[in-house]
């Protein structure tokens, strides 16, 4: 059978109060009252603001209706493992007829004279999984920080009816932390129902945008501009990693985009650490001084480099 979502029925929200519920109803009810109506399917749907009225106007069944619906209800439905209905009477009202079956599966003995009432003993469930994204500077996964965050969880109000509780929490990251990783926080997700334990907590990890890093898993990438005359001779390059500034040696006659590895300079824990790799881009002057201009045309003169010599040929 199918779920049946009662605030949907009445057209309320799931914190509605009770004065917004008892009007909603008494509005719907007058426009599809048999006696009355002539929208089509009136009766029918009489009878379904009226099982939605008797359950959410009375606060023990609204409670324990409320945390089916926290389970996740829609689709087929049927009761969860170890749900004892609370044996509710019907409190009569302007409909008489039959409940659904659905009603039926959820408070069982309900109308049958059994007053047993509403505990969450009757229902024991363990408390959702929560998960979480928390995005995070790629020097925090480096080095590891606490990081205070605030989340939302499901739970009760004294009249049982769900609610959301603001829940704050200081998370210390750990060092060498990736991206996409998650992080367990055990007993830190939505509360647990009746003597069942809560649920846990779960922080995906990602990345804020670097200025200078691409990350890829535990591989980092830099690219680091370089100067046609330093290219040509090879020079000393300064390139920052996340644990200091090293000095790179970069090989006379290097290419614009040649790829130079640094091993154990990426992200990781210790002794597992990936690699940092330095990508040259060859950058020009944006202006040039006379003696500089003489300098490029006694080059241009002097070198028998012909960059398009092998331009267009295959093989």
């Amino acid at each position: 059978m199918e779920f049946r979502d009662y605030y949907k029925i009445l057209g309320v929200d799931p914190d509605a109060d009770d004065k917004t519920i008892k009007a909603a109803y008494r509005r719907l009810a007058r426009k599809y009252h048999p006696d009355v109506s002539s929208e089509e399917n009136a009766e029918e749907k009489f009878k379904e603001l009226a099982e939605a009225y008797e359950v959410l106007k009375d606060t023990d069944k609204r409670a324990q209706y409320d945390m089916i619906r926290q389970q996740g209800g829609a689709g087929p439905f049927q009761p969860p493992p170890g749900w004892q209905a609370g044996g509710f009477e019907s409190s009569g009202g302007e409909f008489e007829g039959g409940f659904s079956d659905f009603f039926e599966q959820i408070f069982g003995q309900a109308r049958h004279g059994s007053r047993q009432g509403y505990s969450r003993e009757h229902y024991a469930r363990r408390g959702e999984d929560i998960e979480l994204t928390l995005a995070i500077f790629l020097e925090d996964a480096f080095l590891g920080e606490s990081r205070a965050i605030s989340y939302e969880v499901p739970g009760f109000d004294d009249q049982g009816h769900l609610v959301r509780q603001q829940r704050r929490l200081k998370v210390k990251i750990p060092a060498g932390v990736t991206e996409g990783e998650r992080i367990r926080l055990k007993g830190q997700g939505a509360p647990g129902i009746g003597e069942a334990p809560a649920g846990d907590l779960y922080l995906q990890i990602r990345f804020a945008p670097h200025p200078l890093y691409l990350v890829e898993g535990d591989t980092l990438t830099i690219t680091v501009p370089l100067a046609p005359w330093e290219a040509a001779l090879g020079c000393k390059l300064p390139v920052p990693t996340l644990d200091g500034q090293i000095s790179l040696t970069v090989p006379a006659n290097s290419q614009n985009g040649k790829r130079m590895r640094i091993k154990g300079k990426g992200l990781g824990k210790a002794g597992k650490r990936g690699d940092l790799y330095v990508v040259l881009r060859l950058v020009m002057p944006a202006a040039a001084s006379e003696k500089e201009q003489a300098l490029w045309r006694q080059l241009s003169e002097e070198s028998t480099f012909d960059p398009r010599e092998n331009w267009g040929k295959s093989g």
